[in-house]
């Protein structure tokens, strides 16, 4: 949860914006716009009088009428085409001196630069917040708690995740595929941390039949689990007509569906119990950006960070952060079954080592729902700030026929 130092600085940030807002529209520059929007009913009356007398005057010395006059005064040589014209021309001499008037400019610029400032400060305050703040030991956070569960816990991020929490004391599940690999780490943790507790759930989180499912509540149906790390995941690339339905379906399974149905089990029981605890998903740089060659990786990791955002409003309140992370690039052997790609090639320069992540992933939970790590994540976040998102993939599906990534795989 929050401290009261953390809400306190968030709403200093927030009446500082509202305090450059008031002070802009009190500026000399906008006194006389100020004051012609700032008006009441009467003076809604007054101006609309003033302005059929305006109209009547131009129409007089335009094309010798009044409409106080009737209709007789119209000359005969003047046709509804005539009217319509000149009240065209009054309409656009109006708004044209009106929209060239210096105090318009004035606030038209000002209202840009409000909008550009809360755009970015919307992100950059609370990241740069979070970013000062200490990481967190979870066993402390959540007083009480005992057991973590992280998925893909047997190599790269989830193994580097695994340590940590034992490190902080709280006893861990592994959950993997059961293979050699998963054998190793469970051996090497309990060697590591002979004081702490473990146990290893080898499954396929990728099966569509529901035994991963069945087996994690078997296995952990005597504990209570309060930290709970939704880190698996793997990518499948090439083109997307070009990859088989069913190896399509268990990258959906293992990527999104397995994630929110031990979300559903985790969440569930600690409700139940009224115990307090956390939720955190390791998403990607992905999610934020169309993701050509790699279509379901992108989709599922978007799926992740919007399913993180919308259950974290409905169990803050009641004891359960909910936290979607988005590391850049790890140096890991997560890459090793993917087809080599320019674009992936070029964004593993910037990979940092699974190690380095555990104590940065830490830091947002409880303290913000969404939370990128490295150069590449925050440079796409801010990237879908300059353009829409819908412009953006536009703009992709129009080029990506140029890149060499298509060219090798069409």
């Amino acid at each position: 949860m929050s401290s009261k130092k953390e809400k306190e600085s968030l709403f200093f940030v927030l009446f500082g914006c509202f305090l450059s807002l008031f002070l802009c529209l009190k500026h000399k520059k906008f006194s006389s716009f100020h004051t012609t929007i700032k008006f009441s009913q009467q003076q809604q009356h007054h101006r609309k009088v003033l302005l059929r007398s305006h109209i009547d005057t131009t129409l007089q010395s335009r094309m010798g009428f009044s409409f106080r006059g009737g209709a007789q005064q119209l000359p005969a040589v003047k046709t509804k085409m005539d009217v319509m014209r000149s009240l065209f021309d009054l309409a656009y001499s109006n708004v044209k001196s009106f929209t060239q008037s210096e105090d318009v400019h004035v606030f038209v610029l000002i209202m840009f630069a409000f909008l550009g400032a809360i755009t970015y400060l919307s992100y950059w305050v609370p990241k740069l917040i979070v970013s000062f703040m200490p990481t967190q030991n979870l066993k402390r956070k959540y007083k009480g708690a005992k057991w973590a569960l992280v998925t893909g816990a047997s190599s790269g991020i989830g193994e580097s995740l695994a340590k940590e929490l034992a490190g902080q004391g709280l006893n861990v599940v592994l959950v993997s595929l059961k293979e050699t690999i998963l054998d190793e780490t469970f051996e090497e943790l309990k060697k590591q941390h002979p004081e702490r507790e473990f146990r290893k759930i080898g499954v396929n989180l990728g099966l569509r039949d529901g035994s991963y499912l069945r087996e994690i509540e078997e296995k952990t149906k005597d504990i209570d689990v309060q930290v709970v790390f939704n880190n698996a995941g793997f990518m499948l690339t090439g083109f997307f007509d070009k990859t088989k339905l069913d190896l399509l379906m268990t990258n959906h399974e293992c990527n999104c569906t397995s994630a929110m149905q031990i979300t559903h089990v985790f969440v569930k029981r600690m409700l139940e119990k009224k115990l307090k605890g956390c939720i955190v998903f390791t998403s990607s740089a992905a999610a934020c950006q169309p993701t050509p060659f790699s279509a379901l990786y992108g989709a599922t990791k978007s799926y992740i960070s919007a399913f993180a955002a919308n259950v974290a409003c409905e169990v803050k309140s009641r004891g359960i952060d909910v936290c979607a992370v988005h590391p850049s690039p790890v140096a890991s052997n997560f890459y090793d079954k993917a087809h080599k790609l320019d674009a992936l090639a070029f964004f593993q320069k910037f990979a940092v080592t699974p190690d380095q992540l555990p104590k940065e992933m830490l830091r947002p939970i409880g303290r913000i729902v969404w939370y990128d790590i490295g150069f590449v994540a925050i440079a796409f976040r801010n990237l879908l700030k300059m353009f829409d998102y819908g412009f953006f993939a536009t703009l992709i599906s129009w080029t990506a026929h140029t890149m060499g990534d298509y060219k090798k795989n069409v």
